[in-house]
C-alpha cells in the first residue's frame, strides 16, 4: 500500500483532525481508556522569518520570507484510570524533527499551564487548572535510549520516611505532568502489540521517492482504526493537490535545513576567522616583543660600540703621548751622546 508519510505536518494534521483516530492514538499510547475527547479550539503553530538572496527582476536582492513549522494539537479528554477514576486532562501532542526544539517545547508547555476548565460546584462555576499529559513525537533519537516509546510518569514519595504515597493531590497534579516520548527513528520490525501496530504507521522505511514524502506500508492491517488511518494516508498520497501541499512542505523543510546549514557554516567561518585573528594577534605580540628585545640589544651594542670607540680614542691618545715621550727620550739620548763626544774630543 502506498501511503503519505505521516511525520509531515500537513499529513499528521489530517490524521489528528479525525476524532476517532485522535482518540485511538492517545488511548493506545497512554494505555488508559479515553471516555470523551474534544479538540481545544486554538491550534498552535510557530512561525519565524528568514532572509535569503533571490533574483528579483534580474537582480540579486535579499528577500524576507515567513516559514511555518510544527503543528501542535491540544485535546481536552476525560480518561478512566486503571483504578476506575474519571479525570479530565489536557493532552498536548507535539512533533519535532530536531532536538533544538527543546526551548520551544518548554515555552509552549508554559502556556499550557495557564489553561483552565470550568467546573460545577454548589456556589456556581469555578475555574480549575487541568492536569497535563504531554506526547512528543521525535524525529531524532535520545542518546543511550533505544526504546521506541517511553513513558515518564510521576510518583509521590515521602522523602523523610522513604516510602511511596498512594494518595493524589489536585494541586500537585496541576503543577506536574506525565510525558510520553516516541522515537520515530527506532520504529522498525514486525509489529506485535496494539501500540507497535499504531507506531508502525510512522516507520521511516520503504520510501518510494527521494523526498521521503511517500512510502510503502508493508505490514498487515487487522485493526479498524489503523485501517482508517491507512485509508487517509493513501488518499493523501494519491490526491494531486494533497501531494502538492506535501511536497511544498518538503521543499520548505529542505530550504529551512539549507538555511540552517548556511548559518552554521557562517558561524563556523566566523569562529575560524576569529581564531586566526587571535593567532595573528598573538604572533604580532610575539614579533613586537622580539622587536623590542632586538631594539634593546641594538641599544646595548651601540652603547658598547660607543664605549669601545671611547677606549680606542683613549688608547690612541695614550699611544700618541707615549710616542711623544719616546721622541723626547730619543732626543735627550742623542743630546747626551753628543755631549759625551764633545767631552771626549776636548780631553784629547
Amino acid at each position: 500500500m502506498i501511503i503519505a508519510n505521516p511525520i509531515y505536518d500537513t499529513v499528521f494534521k489530517r490524521l489528528m483532525e479525525n476524532r476517532r483516530i485522535a482518540r485511538f492514538f492517545i488511548e493506545t499510547l497512554i494505555d488508559e481508556q479515553v471516555e470523551e475527547i474534544a479538540v481545544v479550539p486554538q491550534e498552535y503553530t510557530y512561525k519565524k522569518t528568514k532572509t535569503k538572496r533571490k533574483k528579483v527582476e534580474n537582480k540579486e536582492a535579499e528577500v524576507t520570507e515567513e516559514v511555518f513549522a510544527i503543528i501542535r494539537f491540544d485535546f481536552v479528554a476525560t480518561i478512566r484510570t486503571a483504578q476506575g477514576e474519571h479525570k479530565k486532562v489536557l493532552i498536548e501532542i507535539q512533533k519535532s524533527r530536531k532536538p533544538t526544539d527543546l526551548i520551544r517545547f518548554r515555552s509552549y508547555l508554559g502556556k499550557q499551564y495557564q489553561q483552565t476548565d470550568m467546573i460545577e460546584v454548589k456556589s456556581g462555576k469555578v475555574e480549575k487548572a487541568l492536569p497535563i499529559i504531554c506526547i512528543y513525537l521525535l524525529g531524532f533519537t535520545i542518546p543511550k535510549i533505544s526504546a521506541k516509546a517511553i513513558k515518564v510518569n510521576r510518583t509521590y514519595t515521602d522523602i523523610i520516611k522513604k516510602k511511596k504515597i498512594k494518595q493524589k493531590s489536585a494541586l500537585i497534579e496541576a503543577l506536574t505532568h506525565d510525558g510520553y516520548f516516541v522515537q520515530i527513528p527506532h520504529i522498525k520490525g514486525k509489529p506485535a502489540s496494539s501500540l507497535e501496530k499504531l507506531l508502525s504507521v510512522f516507520e521511516q522505511r520503504y520510501f518510494i521517492d527521494q523526498k521521503t514524502t511517500v512510502k510503502s506500508y508493508e505490514h498487515p492491517v487487522d485493526n479498524e482504526i489503523i485501517r482508517e488511518m491507512i485509508d487517509i494516508l493513501r488518499h493523501v498520497a494519491a490526491d494531486p493537490q494533497e501531494r502538492r501541499s506535501l511536497e511544498a512542505e518538503w521543499l520548505a523543510m529542505m530550504d529551512e535545513e539549507e538555511y540552517e546549514r548556511m548559518h552554521q557554516t557562517i558561524a563556523e567561518n566566523k569562529k575560524t576567522i576569529a581564531e586566526k585573528d587571535e593567532t595573528i594577534a598573538k604572533k604580532d605580540e610575539t614579533i613586537a616583543k622580539k622587536d623590542e628585545t632586538i631594539g634593546a640589544m641594538t641599544e646595548i651594542i651601540e652603547e658598547k660600540d660607543e664605549t669601545i670607540a671611547e677606549k680606542d680614542e683613549t688608547i690612541a691618545e695614550k699611544d700618541e703621548t707615549i710616542a711623544k715621550r719616546d721622541k723626547t727620550i730619543e732626543d735627550l739620548e742623542a743630546r747626551v751622546k753628543n755631549l759625551e763626544q764633545q767631552m771626549t774630543a776636548t780631553q784629547k
